[in-house]
């Protein structure tokens, strides 16, 4: 498909590993369930990750297994949603967040992941803010801001995926 999902179902499937830049912590993530990847272009990601935008996939948070040091931070997003940033306490990479208003899911990052440049974002997340450089592909599902109700984040993902 000319929309960059081509694939995306085969990479998220079975069990996904990775860890952090130094290597003091690994993770797994069992296969169950997950929400195929997104990007989100949201002005929060881009301080938080000093680039453009940042990918996320949706998981079990009781489906992640970490072996290793973990710091964790809290800071409340623009949705009024307190999220709970989980990272290596060495090299303070971002491993995945949790929110209390998606209570049991948490965000992985997905340049974490060992085999992340298979990865391909299903959709794309606070438009509205990306960088006026970064082109989308074409027919990629787009929203000027992000899924209002668990509800809907799994409707969009799910519809995005199967483009």
């Amino acid at each position: 498909m000319a929309d960059g999902t081509e694939g995306v179902g085969e990479t998220v499937k079975g069990e996904l590993t990775g860890g952090c830049n130094c290597g003091a912590v690994r993770y797994r993530i069992a296969e169950s369930f997950r929400l195929p990847p997104y990007a989100c272009h949201c002005t929060d990601c881009q301080t938080r990750t000093g680039s453009a935008f940042s990918e996320h996939m949706l998981v079990s948070e009781n489906d992640i297994a970490i072996e290793g040091p973990l710091a964790t931070g809290t800071m409340q997003q623009p949705s009024g949603a307190i999220s709970t940033i989980h990272g290596c306490a060495e090299c303070l990479a971002r491993i995945y967040a949790t929110n209390d208003q998606r209570g049991g899911l948490a965000s992985v990052r997905c340049g974490t992941l060992d085999e992340s440049v298979q990865i391909k974002p299903v959709a794309h997340f606070w438009v509205r803010s990306k960088q006026a450089w970064i082109c989308l592909p074409d027919g990629a599902t787009q929203m000027e801001t992000q899924p209002g109700t668990g509800e809907e984040w799994l409707r969009i993902l799910s519809q995005a995926s199967s483009k």
